[in-house]
């Protein structure tokens, strides 16, 4: 079964750092490369359209924009990401979501969008998925 991929996950390994990262960091970095390399091997996955414009809007700030839509190219292009559309309902949706579990808007929505694709692993740094008794967050 497929899995959902987190905004994250993709700025972790395209991102050149501007400082010295530390430990924990350069474990991170690593850990997003290989799964971004999985998915460049055809590991199907799931990231949702605001997700990816959080990539954008992330990437197309902090590098160069050809660069940027090079790499946003790249991810469209492949056929193994499954691009799933956003609606109001999902969005209030999450905004429930992210009230009771008090997280933020787009985690509430990979969340709600997981439910309603019988997802339950997801991969992303981010531990307030860890929040969520029938996610499993891989990193």
């Amino acid at each position: 079964m497929a899995r959902f991929v987190d905004a994250n996950v993709f700025l972790y390994a395209y991102l050149k750092p501007r400082r010295a990262l530390k430990p924990h960091e350069i474990e991170a970095k690593n850990k997003a490369k290989e799964i971004v390399q999985r998915i460049d091997r055809g590991e199907e996955v799931f990231l949702s359209a605001s997700h990816l414009s959080e990539v954008a809007n992330v990437l197309e700030d902090l590098m160069p924009l050809e660069q940027a839509l090079e790499i946003l190219e790249a991810l469209l292009q492949k056929e193994n990401i499954r691009i799933i559309e956003v609606s109001k309902s999902d969005y209030l949706s999450a905004l429930e979501v992210a009230r009771r579990r008090l997280v933020g808007l787009n985690d509430a929505l990979a969340y709600v969008l997981m439910k309603k694709l019988g997802v339950s692993e997801i991969y992303s740094f981010d531990k307030h998925f860890d929040l969520f008794p029938d996610v499993r967050r891989i990193c």
